[in-house]
């Protein structure tokens, strides 16, 4: 046995750590959770240990500066031997509690003992004893003894002792976390902002001692940390100890929030003092390194950092400020953040800067945190002081200076416009309008507008509704018109964002008098111009060129449409079939446009191909992949199953179950869509080559790909359509089954001639064509030969006219499309769910909403801008995808409209644009993580977070703040939120459209607040329903209530409504789909769908089953919904419905 010294404490640490893993190791039968607990019991009192160790040295090393009183080296004696002593026990209980996991240990080791023994060794037992060892030696020996209030007092600033100090506590907090994770959230969260702010107070530190600060300021700032630091420690292990007591939580969290409040944020009077003096005197001093190196360069931006959070954290938390104010506030945001990007990019482009603007960045860094720092919260409500308005102003003018200089390093767009969106302006007008009716006819005093001004300015923008509704066609013919039109839409969207941010609290004084007046002269004007046109004929009527689709339209399934190419498609199934026995890739490489996908479609779909090879997959790689995605693609092609069960496999299970399912199997494995190497570099081992002849085909635009990924591979280039085939494909488009018209032969063939053989500039110039009056034909003929050759590039023009084309309300809908991921289908319902959300569905007379919306998605499939990829088994379209390079095409517009701003993951820390977007969406890369970013965006009204695939994303990985304007928050895939349903959300009073996912079922009785939701969708991760408070009766534009996807076939997931005073309570009018958890036994079940006179889409599931098995009312009476179209039940095993 080994002997433990008692004063070799980290030995004598490390070595009880290095036991438990042992133990741990030894017993596999469910007790690491308990190993897990006393390791972090222990690393605890080893940060205790560490401080209290390095506390009586420095003692030590003072105490030879002592005067020579007899009363002083008492006082010193006797506290340094009260700190041996705490010290030596720390050890003693430690070195026993190693001793004990030995003796355990070797128990295990010399009996061997099989499952049926370890009756004898109660390992549970043992843990907790060990455990409760600790915490009565915290509570007595520690707590209770004074030794922190005489800690305390020996606080006196030493820099390597506090650094140290931070970084144990915040391991230690790290773990902690993990541990209330699910258990306590509050907790749980105020731990975590623990963390962070020790973290700012290390890299406050740190750079202090970068740029020169000693003497009395950085002293003041070592001791402020120090006891900072001690107290939190206190507070951590008081948590831990007695984390099975539930008002300990409570106290527990209010400490620690008090702590952060009072002693580390600029709050309090004496800490803002503390931290302005450090960084003032870091402006005098001589900094001992220069920012030109690297290390530095990370510490300075590190520092910036948390300064942004600081700036962020306000303008989150009190948003009614003067506008003044709060406009200072936001061009500091964004100064201050390019600074970080500045710092955190290549070392190259910071060393092209001149050693002036270097030590500049350094002074503005510093004048930064004094400024934030100095903004008090009362300040800023009422207006800042001459001194600190004159700063903030400065350090404004100064951040642009240096933005100018570096200018020739990083191009910055500007950001001085609000940057309004120009697509679906009159959508986003008939926002404002139905915003300003319900003001108007409400009774509530929830705002301080007149009702007077909410009249006038609501009779001024119905005029201007009617006037730009009337202009519609004309505008882009006219100069005047469009530059009136763009007026009007500026002050209609200023006037919607005062009144939109008035209704989440942030009230402006007077803020509507100016929009008011601005609102009237644009009245005036149109007026004017609009009697102009009329009487003076300044502008001709335009001769609408383009009609709408039918609603009805036969949609064909994608992959049926293939016209020609049938020599390349029995060439490339003789390249599957025939050829070297070995593993063999086949690549079909082309233009954009050029069909590859469609003829891979068929050759994989082809009857020999599919009884030569035992094994078939399809993966669509695209330029956003990880190896999980590819993998769990192909695994499910393969066995048929749900992704979901693959989701969570580690990485190396997943590629070890892909091989062995390979294993011996000739297997055919499409790759479609590759952009590079890497994606087949991480597929590569997990594709056994057992010489049966399987093959890999891909497609791909890039024809030296299969010849890096196999240098003997030929790749095959894809030819384009002969002038017969564009001819054949084109009228297919235009005409169906039918001739050709005579007297529109020949400018048919004028079309085909100039589509040069690609098959998607033919099947767009259909879609223009098949939507234009006839007369009009020759016309876009003479406009469209001028631009389609052969490139991507006049692919793009061909692009452009389609959407020119496009009527005005069909527009955003399709640019809405690049929010989703390239060359994955999209579920139509969500889509027409958020399309109506988004303000882009015109309520039509007679048609609901999602009618409308799917007439519009019809509409667009016609035009051969959508394709339709599934079919509903009762008709309709189930999912539909774009053509990747009209998501191209769509993802530039969109950005240059101003319309929708598409992020990938990587690429949120160093976005340099302007922060007042509209919509934002965030995609999935090839790197997985947290999605760090210090973005704001004040104005934000949509978040669309799509599937990051492989890991599950919380609350915790999206660090940047959501604006309270949000009408859609979209969180989709693997995202789900925490343990409870968040709180934030409740105050999003705008929100139309909701996708959210969290761990426990019940949802807050202010969920009412939401007064405008029409969608709530429930993204499921557990098998849990949802309960719905009593007021969701109250809820009347709810439209639909579903829990989507549902993974678990045999266990329905839905939403369980409140059934007392069902009586009472008032109809769900509105509600069109509604996914139904409820106990079918119950009388409860018919008086909930009594209340649910407009359901269209119903989904009932059982719950309860063993309850209600043999007891059940075998009639469901559902003849009283007379306007269901779908029904669907589970668990409802004889049951007849009527």
């Amino acid at each position: 046995m080994m002997n433990i010294s008692s004063d070799s404490s980290t030995n004598c640490f490390d070595f009880a750590l290095d036991r438990l893993e042992s133990f741990n190791q030894s017993f596999k039968y469910g007790y690491d959770f308990s190993f897990w607990e006393l390791k972090v019991g222990i690393s605890l009192l080893k940060t205790f240990d560490m401080y209290i160790r390095k506390c009586r040295r420095r003692r030590s090393s003072q105490d030879t500066r002592l005067e020579n009183e007899m009363e002083d080296r008492g006082n010193a004696k006797s506290d340094s031997l009260r700190l041996s002593s705490i010290s030596f026990k720390i050890q003693d209980l430690v070195s026993g509690i190693s001793l004990g996991l030995e003796y355990t240990l070797s128990r295990c080791n010399d009996d061997q003992p099989d499952e049926s023994d370890f009756s004898d060794i109660d390992v549970d037992c043992e843990c907790a004893r060990y455990e409760e060892n600790m915490r009565c030696f915290f509570e007595t020996d520690i707590k209770e003894s004074g030794i922190i209030d005489l800690l305390l007092c020996y606080s006196l600033g030493d820099l390597q002792l506090v650094i140290d100090f931070i970084d144990s506590i915040s391991e230690n907090l790290k773990h902690l976390c993990k541990c209330y994770y699910g258990v306590d959230e509050a907790l749980n969260t105020v731990m975590e902002t623990l963390e962070e702010k020790l973290m700012f107070l290390k890299s406050f530190i740190r750079f202090a001692t970068l740029q020169g600060v000693e003497g009395q300021q950085l002293k003041d700032l070592l001791v402020h940390v120090e006891v900072v630091a001690l107290n939190a420690a206190s507070l951590i292990c008081g948590s831990w100890f007695k984390r099975n007591d539930q008002l300990a939580y409570k106290e527990m969290e209010s400490e620690i929030s008090q702590l952060i409040h009072k002693k580390i944020d600029s709050f309090d009077p004496q800490v803002r003092e503390t931290y302005i003096n450090v960084l003032t005197a870091s402006k005098l001093s001589r900094p001992s390194y220069t920012l030109a190196m690297k290390k530095n360069k990370h510490l300075v931006a590190e520092f910036i950092d948390y300064l942004m959070r600081s700036l962020m954290k306000l303008l989150e938390s009190y948003p009614s400020f003067p506008v003044p104010v709060k406009d200072q506030m936001l061009k500091l945001h964004e100064g201050v953040r390019f600074l970080i990007i500045l710092l955190s990019r290549q070392q190259e482009k910071f060393d092209e800067l001149n050693d002036e603007m270097k030590n500049c960045i350094g002074f503005v860094v510093s004048d930064a945190g004094i400024v934030i720092f100095s903004l008090s919260v009362n300040e800023m409500k009422e207006g800042l002081c001459n001194e600190t308005g004159l700063a903030l102003s400065r350090l404004v003018e100064v951040l642009k200076l240096v933005i100018a200089e570096v200018g020739h390093i990083y191009a910055l767009p500007s950001s001085s416009s609000l940057g309004f969106p120009r697509t679906n302006e009159l959508g986003s007008l008939d926002f404002l309008l139905e915003t300003l009716k319900e003001l108007a006819s409400s009774t509530a005093d929830s705002i301080a507008f007149s009702n007077n001004q909410i009249h006038t300015i609501l009779e001024d923008l119905v005029l201007l509704r009617s006037f730009l509704g009337n202009i519609v066609e004309q505008r882009n013919q006219n100069e005047k018109l469009q530059a009136l039109w763009s007026r009007i839409m500026k002050v209609a969207y200023s006037a919607e964002l005062e009144i939109d941010s008035a209704l989440v609290g942030d009230l402006r004084e007077h803020c509507l008098d100016a929009v008011a007046g601005d609102i009237k002269l644009m009245r005036i004007e149109a007026e004017g111009i609009y009697n102009s046109i009329r009487y003076d004929g300044e502008t001709q009527r335009v001769t609408k060129t383009t009609i709408d689709m039918p609603s009805q339209v036969t949609v064909p399934i994608s992959s049926e449409a293939l016209v020609g190419l049938n020599d390349e498609v029995e060439s490339i199934i003789d390249r599957l079939l025939r050829g070297s026995e070995q593993l063999d890739i086949v690549a079909i490489v082309g233009m954009p446009g050029l069909g590859k996908t469609t003829i891979v479609n068929k050759v994989y779909s082809d009857p020999s191909v599919k009884f030569h090879f035992h094994v078939h997959a399809w993966c669509c790689v695209s330029q956003a992949y990880s190896k999980r995605s590819l993998s769990v693609q192909i695994l499910c092609c393969i066995d048929g199953g749900s992704s979901i069960q693959y989701l969570e496999m580690n990485e190396d299970d997943m590629a070890d179950k892909l091989h062995k399912f390979l294993k011996r199997n000739r297997y055919l494995i499409v790759l479609d869509d590759v952009w590079d190497i890497d994606g087949w570099d991480l597929l590569k081992h997990s594709l056994p080559d057992d010489c049966n002849r399987s093959r890999i085909l891909l497609t791909s635009r890039f024809q030296d790909l299969s010849l890096q990924m196999k240098p003997d591979s030929k790749p095959h280039h894809l030819r384009p359509l002969t002038s017969k085939e564009s001819l054949e494909l084109l009228q297919k488009k235009l005409f169906g089954k039918q001739d050709c018209p005579p007297t529109l032969s020949e400018v048919v063939l004028h079309v085909a001639k100039y589509c040069k053989g690609l098959p998607l500039a033919v099947i767009l110039v259909a879609g223009i064509l098949a939507t234009t009056q006839q007369d009009s034909w020759e016309e876009v003929a003479r406009c469209l030969s001028s631009t389609i050759f052969v490139d991507s590039e006049h692919c793009m023009e061909t692009l452009e006219h389609s959407y020119n084309y496009l009527p005005d309300y069909l527009k955003p809908c399709l640019l809405y499309l690049s929010a989703f991921q390239e060359d994955r289908d999209i579920p139509v319902r969500e889509l027409l769910w958020l399309w109506i959300s988004e303000g882009f569905v015109q309520q039509t007379n007679g048609k609901s909403l999602e009618d409308v919306a799917d007439e519009y998605l019809m509409d667009l499939i016609g035009r051969s801008l959508v394709m339709a990829t599934q079919q509903r088994s009762l008709g309709g379209i189930k999912t539909c995808r774009i053509h990747d390079l009209v998501h191209e095409f769509c993802l530039a517009k969109a950005k240059e409209e101003r319309f929708l701003q598409i992020f990938h993951a990587d690429d949120l820390p160093t976005f340099t644009g302007p922060c007042y977007l509209h919509r934002l969406c965030i995609c999935p890369t090839t790197s997985e993580g947290p999605l760090n970013s210090s973005l704001f965006f004040p104005n934000l009204r949509s978040v669309l977070l799509f599937d990051f695939g492989s890991l599950p994303l919380d609350r915790s990985s999206v660090k940047f703040p959501l604006s309270k304007l949000l009408r859609v928050l979209h969180l989709g895939g693997r995202f789900y939120w925490g343990t409870c349903f968040p709180r934030e959300v409740l105050f999003f009073v705008h929100l139309r459209y909701l996708k959210i996912a969290w761990q426990k079922g019940e949802i807050p009785s202010a969920i009412v607040n939401l007064s405008r939701l029409e969608t709530f969708v429930v993204g499921r991760r557990l098998t849990i329903n949802y309960l719905l408070p009593n007021t969701v009766w109250n809820m009347k534009t709810l439209r639909h209530l579903v829990v989507f996807p549902n993974y678990v076939p045999n266990y329905g997931i839905g939403f369980r409504f409140p059934i007392d005073n069902l009586e009472g309570s008032p109809d769900l009018k509105h509600l069109d789909t509604l996914t139904l958890a409820i106990d079918p036994s119950s009388r409860s079940l018919q008086k909930i769908l009594s209340k649910l006179p407009s359901i269209r889409r119903l989904t009932c599931l059982e719950v309860n089953r063993r309850a209600s098995a043999g007891n059940h009312n075998d009639i469901l009476v559902l003849n009283y919904l007379s306007f269901l179209e779908s029904l669907k039940l589970s668990g409802f095993a004889g049951y007849e419905s009527r």
